[in-house]
């Protein structure tokens, strides 16, 4: 099979000219990529191969050639971007090599980065104006074996995985901003609201946070562990907002100490077999693929039980940057609707280009950056500069899950200890959990804040089952058999909940899942209010002492 591949690829440029997704690789990648290359072509797809990669130059005419044709729509690059001439400690491996483009840093030298960027952006972008039309993504890989285990994965992924609760769960892992106390307090109040409007109601999200002072924060000796699990346990998106360097996330700090997070290390433990996740490493260095030590991204791709894949960024990052980027990728994947991975970032890096009056997250992202950033006067160069930093560590046709749609209709208001009846819609006939969940920008119980740090066991322990509590947001939840069609059933309200909530419902069998959520506001129980109010207070003048 592999000389018809190698007789394939010497043909003229413009054979195939139907083609809809270019393949660039060394020849010694041709053998592993066969059983991705059958998979796409058995969904339709019309696959050429390119091995002549021995400059960027010489694959941008390739996809440029390729692309004149009107047909192309993806490409795949398969190999490490690894400089030839950095040996490592061995022997260079040009051969396993697929080179990266560059463009010149504008705005980001402003916060210490280097002087050029590297970036796969810059073959998708056929017209120079820094706006890709290709959706592209690399298979970051220095030997056969190590891109044979990134192809088995993606053929797992779409193959072989159950559907079940891993495609309903958001994980979000954030470091420390360390902008300052006023722009830290800022960013995180728009990082609540972006998680409470960005990501539906269906969707179940936990928060895991590098900060002793938040009860989101686990115990700091076991927040390794704790990112890991929250990997490992499978889910839709696993999300790192913070700091790093290359090779580890920033660790967590506290008055004398500090502790790991994740490192390049730490692929041997990656174990998701439930649902392999999709990570979104909204920070420095974790996508500087083309360094001679392998970045985070590449080595969490690498890793057998690790991400399908890894948006990640490759110098120096900006906040206001990667807060559009991703508010531009969760509006494409929970609101448009995009069906692979590669066309997600695509309609997402499009949007980071032109102002979007209409969209008030964007406005509210543009009013704090032009109040706070160093850059202000340069937002729309910034917006433009992270669609060439970012970087998919992954295959761009991907097909991502989308959940089918339950309808939910509900009462807007009950009272605590009352019954709340829901009717609703469910095309998907399975066994599922009908929830009444807080709203995300609240949690079930209150907590005292964290003045003084303890440096002993007792009082890191306590983190623990703080951390627990602050992400179980539901008051009550009861299973439900879905027929496929219309339902109504009855939820028992605790008489301790109040607030602004949602009923949350969701179906699974092994091909397919629903999800659906409704708003209701629950009035505190006539019979708790009082004594809830007196805990209220005591609260408040404990923590005035």
């Amino acid at each position: 099979m592999v000389w018809l591949f190698l007789l394939w690829t010497a043909a003229p440029p413009d054979v195939s000219p139907a083609a809809d997704t270019l393949v660039v690789c060394p020849p010694a990648f041709i053998a592993p990529l066969e059983p991705w290359i059958a998979h796409r072509r058995r969904q339709g797809h019309n696959v050429q191969i390119f091995t002549q990669a021995t400059s960027a130059d010489s694959i941008r005419a390739a996809i440029r050639e390729r692309a004149r044709h009107g047909s192309l729509k993806y490409v795949l690059l398969a190999g490490d971007a690894e400089p030839a001439d950095e040996p490592r400690g061995r022997a260079p491996k040009a051969f396993a090599s697929v080179p990266t483009g560059s463009i010149p840093a504008r705005v980001n030298i402003r916060w210490g980065s280097e002087s050029e960027i590297a970036t796969d952006n810059w073959y998708a972008d056929l017209d120079d104006d820094g706006l890709p039309e290709l959706a592209i993504g690399r298979l970051s890989a220095d030997t056969p074996d190590a891109l044979q285990t990134q192809v088995r994965k993606i053929l797992a992924y779409e193959t072989a995985l159950d559907a079940g609760r891993w495609q309903r769960q958001i994980n979000l892992v954030a470091g420390l901003g360390s902008f300052g106390a006023v722009t830290d307090g800022v960013l995180e109040m728009a990082t609540k609201k972006f998680l409470s409007d960005g990501i539906p109601a269906a969707y179940q999200t936990s928060m895991t946070y590098a900060s002793w002072t938040s009860p989101y924060c686990p115990d700091p000796r076991r927040f390794r562990d704790t990112a890991l699990w929250r990997l490992n346990e499978g889910c839709l998106f696993w999300i790192y907002l913070g700091h790093a360097h290359t090779s580890y996330l920033e660790p967590v700090r506290v008055p004398g100490g500090a502790f790991p997070v994740l490192g390049t290390r730490d692929g041997a433990w990656m174990n998701a077999a439930a649902g392999l996740p999709i990570a979104l490493l909204l920070t420095c260095y974790a996508g500087a693929f083309d360094q001679a030590e392998d970045c985070l991204g590449e080595s969490m791709v690498r890793s057998v039980g690790g991400p399908v894949a890894a948006i990640c960024g490759s110098r120096v990052t900006m906040p206001y940057g990667m807060a559009v980027l991703g508010d531009a990728l969760m509006d494409e994947y929970f609101v448009q609707r995009r069906p692979t991975l590669g066309e997600l970032l695509l309609a997402a890096k499009r949007r980071m280009g032109p102002d979007e009056p209409h969209n008030p997250r964007r406005q509210l992202l543009d009013v704090i950056a032009a109040s706070l950033s160093p850059a202000a006067d340069q937002l729309a160069e910034e917006r433009l500069e992270h669609v060439a930093l970012f970087n998919l560590l992954g295959d761009p046709l991907l097909r991502l899950p989308q959940p089918d749609a339950i309808v939910l209709q509900t009462a807007e208001t009950v009272r605590g200890g009352q019954a709340l009846m829901v009717a609703g819609r469910c095309e998907l006939a399975g066994d599922g959990w009908i929830e009444l969940v807080c709203r995300r920008d609240r949690t079930r119980t209150s907590f005292a804040p964290r003045r003084r740090f303890e440096p002993t066991h007792e009082f890191l322990e306590s983190f623990q089952d703080t951390y627990r509590q602050a992400n179980d947001a539901v008051w009550t939840a009861q299973p439900f058999t879905s027929n496929g069609g219309e339902f109504e059933l009855r939820l028992d309200v605790p008489p301790e909940c109040s607030g602004p909530c949602h009923v949350r419902a969701w179906v699974a069998t092994a091909q397919d899942v629903a999800l659906g959520a409704a708003d209701v506001f629950v009035y505190l129980s006539s019979e708790n209010r009082q004594p809830i109010y007196r805990e209220a207070g005591r609260a408040q003048e404990r923590g005035a002492r």
